[in-house]
């Protein structure tokens, strides 16, 4: 199955026998505002437009913990999770499909905790909100909406702690999501150190996406991860910053057709110890 939904496929599904869950995880990085600018409010752009059904879910607090030692997203407690997806109206038996405000990071979050933990059919809406060329709705679904039955079963495979993302580091391919800067060292905007983890390649998932926010063909992202060294039997990983943009990169690898573990504590984990390694410069060691 697909793990993207055109904007066009979507409007089809919905009036269709076995129309998806839609959910709305507008969401955007906290970084310093300029003064008197408010900060961005998911739960407002929500209100203030979304498509037809979707229930907003909030990346902060349903689709990760409370930020600490284990990076800056960090899992959520599972039986949160799964009674936020289930006042989400989220049943394994029925198809969901996921958006954001076009960037594509916190859609491929919730999509990436939905397949995880064991739900079967979840698709992000390519190119986000902007994409959608049909009506937008300002009502917000009450306490009538019917609550859906998921419980989340992790999988033994697809999630890396810090141990295991130096080890794939060294014998197979773990790829940084962010910025080239951040994995150079050159700048740091957020977390205590910038650089990377020794051995990871940069794969900006910046990259992974046209000028319009989708992502790109198939093929290519293919051909563009093989160069990276992902592909056919070796074993690939993705870290980001904290668990989100990564969670993007593991969604373009899934368009590639090429399986990859996410490290969800990220950079924001591995840099808060002083004690892990940290490399700089545009190589992996």
């Amino acid at each position: 199955m697909n793990a993207i939904i055109s904007a066009s496929e979507l409007a089809s599904d919905l009036v269709g026998p076995n129309p998806p869950v839609l959910l709305d995880v507008r969401w955007q990085l906290s970084v310093a505002k300029a003064a008197g600018e408010p900060p961005f409010d998911g739960r407002t752009e929500y209100a203030a437009g979304h498509i037809p059904g979707a229930v907003y879910v909030d990346l902060d607090r349903e689709l990760a913990g409370p930020a600490g030692t284990g990076g800056r997203h960090p899992l959520p407690e599972l039986a949160e999770f799964g009674a936020a997806m289930r006042r989400a109206g989220v049943s394994s038996g029925t198809p969901v499909v996921v958006y954001d405000g076009g960037q594509g990071w916190a859609a491929a979050r919730a999509w990436w905790l939905l397949r995880w933990t064991g739900h079967p059919d979840v698709r992000v809406l390519d190119g986000g909100l902007p994409s959608w060329q049909g009506p937008l709705q300002s009502s917000v679904p009450g306490p009538a909406l019917a609550e859906g039955d998921f419980e989340p079963v992790p999988a033994a495979a697809g999630l890396l702690d810090a141990d295991a993302a130096a080890a794939l580091a060294r014998a197979g391919v773990l790829l940084d999501a962010r910025a080239g800067e951040r994995y150079r060292g050159e700048v740091e905007p957020i977390d205590r150190v910038g650089g990377h983890i020794p051995g990871a390649r940069s794969a900006p998932t910046t990259d992974n996406v046209g000028p319009d926010g989708r992502f790109l063909p198939a093929e290519e992202l293919n051909a563009r991860f093989k160069a990276l060294g992902a592909g056919d039997d070796t074993e690939v990983g993705v870290y980001c910053g904290s668990g989100v943009s990564g969670a993007h990169e593991v969604l373009a690898l899934a368009v590639a057709g090429i399986p990859a573990a996410l490290y969800v504590g990220s950079w924001s984990e591995w840099s808060s110890d002083p004690e892990r390694p940290v490399a700089v410069g545009p190589d992996p060691q």
